[in-house]
């Protein structure tokens, strides 16, 4: 699988070959007479392709979602909408994957190394465009996101509105995203009035792009078939469509470092003027996601710190040590430049903001790692959830991943994303655990449940380089151990072979993707009992949201003028009262005294 999509298909590196292995003289991507090629023979052309099939996947599918019309507030409409889901993702992907097969059996290696990189992309914008378009089937009828105008939406769309208005940043929280959202909001529905509904919008399309920016990150670094089994997994588990900037920050930030890691160990190949220009690059991603989300990089930082300065090459000579100080230097200076106004924000309101908001991930087991509950637990308590498992508590799946990751760590640790995974994942373990341990006596939880994402991320990352570094391993001990037994014949396994296993795993993974889709959609479906807060309360809200008019939405249960939510028009940034120096313990319900160790404020 990683030698069946090379970086350059048919590049100089390999030269062309039938998928038994044997020269196909009708697909040489030799130069043409006279020194031409065909633009589709030019390095950057599948590159762009992925991009380009990845991106339409996405969002292609989830507006073609958006014409699937069924009650959303009645759980049958619900299951009507998901299964038509399910529907729309057959009918498109299994022609697709059918043509892969057919490649994998009978085609050339060349033609199926384009197709497995295209299908992989494709697939990673898929399982996020499923997920998105059970999201537009959720809140069909509604020109609201979901949230409506409260919660943290409301929030998101007090501060686009304070922009219009012209009151500046807000606060610490990264501005880009809001900005984004004011620009939305002028451009395509009339300012102010219409924030709501481009937040429903951006909530849709960045949803559908969470996917592909996983992948086209990885591909920083791996090859497509594993770039996809870390990218598929990780976004539908890690999407939030509330606020899907968020977490498709963390899922770029990971690969983001690692390639960051790989030039500074690879300094000394690098001219000062590459150095230079590889930092620009560099700094200019990272201060944009800065800007669009921040809060990883607290997490990510004591890991990165200690491990760019094992990597920095301090025994290589002075040509090296200068060109990674140049590199490292004009990167620090443009994220500084580019993420100004918020770390200025920070430097002046940073120290004075506490999180005091204790919720049901602040009541379970601090080591507990593998799942998260949001604020809007339903039934869920701290009595009932996680749920044990078999093995000192912890499940199957928990013991598979951990033995996943020993391979990967154990077979890997001089690779760059194994040691960028490692000592992130023991940062945010560490920064986790202080701040948990603190809790009590400061009476604040400063995000650490948020520790969960990242720590979980960085597992599914080494549980799957595990995989790639054993299938390595066996593949190169099953070549060695054939060609020893056979010396005076060359005994190799067929690419044909090879093909129809990497065919075969990525429709495996397709399979995945579309029902791991739904049931991340299935979960924000509006709550059919909302006297319950729980996942399904915002699409919901979103249902009885008044409308312009005075109405209430299409399939809202709320009938007449007026009879919905009204609309809040002065919507601001929200502000807290004077900060009482104690935790607010949500999803405690009766249980507040014992919870919080205090009765609750009347």
């Amino acid at each position: 699988m990683t030698d069946l999509a090379p970086d350059v298909v048919g590049g100089p590196a390999a030269a062309p070959q039938g998928v038994n292995g044997t020269a196909s003289s009708g697909d040489s991507t030799a130069a043409r007479p006279g020194g031409r090629s065909r633009w589709t023979e030019k390095r950057w052309f599948l590159p762009l392709a992925e991009v380009v099939v990845s991106v339409l996947a996405g969002v292609g599918f989830m507006a073609l979602c958006q014409h699937i019309s069924v009650n959303p507030i009645s759980r049958v409409g619900q299951v009507s909408g998901l299964a038509k889901i399910q529907q729309y993702a057959a009918l498109l992907g299994i022609p697709v994957l059918a043509a892969l097969l057919f490649l994998a059996y009978r085609g050339t290696l060349r033609h199926y190394q384009i197709a497995q990189r295209l299908v992989c992309a494709a697939l990673a914008g898929l399982a996020t465009g499923v997920v998105a378009g059970g999201i537009a089937v959720a809140l069909h009828g509604t020109p609201w996101g979901l949230g409506g105008q409260e919660g943290d939406p409301g929030n998101l769309m007090g501060m686009a509105n304070d922009m219009m208005r012209g009151k500046g940043l807000p606060g610490v929280y990264p501005p880009l995203f809001p900005a984004l959202l004011a620009v939305w909001a002028k451009l395509f529905h009339n300012g102010i009035p219409g924030v709501g509904h481009a937040l429903k919008d951006l909530q849709l399309i960045l949803s559908a792009l969470v996917g592909p920016m996983a992948y086209l990150s990885w591909r920083m670094l791996l090859r497509p078939f594993w770039a996809m089994a870390v990218a598929v997994p990780t976004s539908i588990v890690f999407l939030d469509p509330i606020r899907p900037y968020s977490h498709g920050s963390m899922l770029v930030l990971l690969p983001l470092l690692a390639a960051c890691f790989r030039e500074i160990r690879r300094a000394d190949e690098l001219s000062t003027r590459s150095a230079a220009l590889r930092g620009l690059g560099f700094g200019a991603a990272f201060g944009v996601m800065f800007l669009w989300y921040s809060g990883w990089y607290l997490w990510a930082a004591p890991g990165s710190f200690i491990l760019g300065l094992m990597l920095f090459p301090w025994r290589r000579g002075r040509a090296a040590i200068t060109r990674a100080l140049v590199f490292l230097g004009v990167m620090l200076a443009t994220a500084a430049v580019i993420g100004a106004p918020l770390l200025y924000q920070l430097a002046r309101l940073g120290a004075s903001t506490m999180d005091r908001y204790a919720y049901i991930n602040t009541y379970i087991d601090p080591a507990y790692v593998l799942g998260w509950a949001s604020d809007r637990s339903g039934g869920l308590t701290y009595h009932n959830w996680p749920e044990s498992g078999e093995l000192a508590g912890q499940s199957g799946f928990a013991v598979l991943l951990l033995l996943g990751v020993g391979i990967g760590v154990g077979l890997g640790l001089r690779n760059i994303i194994v040691r960028t995974a490692g000592f992130v994942l023991a940062g945010a373990w560490l920064l986790r655990f202080w701040f948990a341990s603190h809790m009590e006596h400061n009476q604040a939880v400063q995000l650490y449940p948020r520790t969960t994402w990242i720590i979980y991320y960085c597992l599914i990352i080494l549980a799957v380089l595990g995989v790639m570094l054993t299938y390595q391993r066996v593949f190169g001990w099953v070549r060695g151990t054939l060609e020893a037994l056979s010396p005076a014949r060359a005994v190799r396994i067929s690419p044909r072979v090879l093909a129809q296993v990497a065919a075969g795993l990525v429709c495996a993974v397709a399979l995945f993707a579309t029902m791991g889709g739904s049931w991340s959609a299935n979960r924000f479906m509006p709550s059919t009992n909302p006297g319950v807060e729980d996942m399904g309360l915002d699409a919901w809200r979103a249902h009885i949201q008044q409308l312009d008019n005075g109405d209430c939405p299409k399939y809202s249960p709320y009938k007449g003028v007026k009879a919905c939510n009204p609309i809040n028009m002065g919507l601001s940034e929200y502000t807290f009262g004077p900060d009482e120096n104690k935790l607010w313990c949500a999803n405690s319900g009766s249980d507040y005294t014992v919870v919080c160790g205090r009765p609750p404020k009347n």
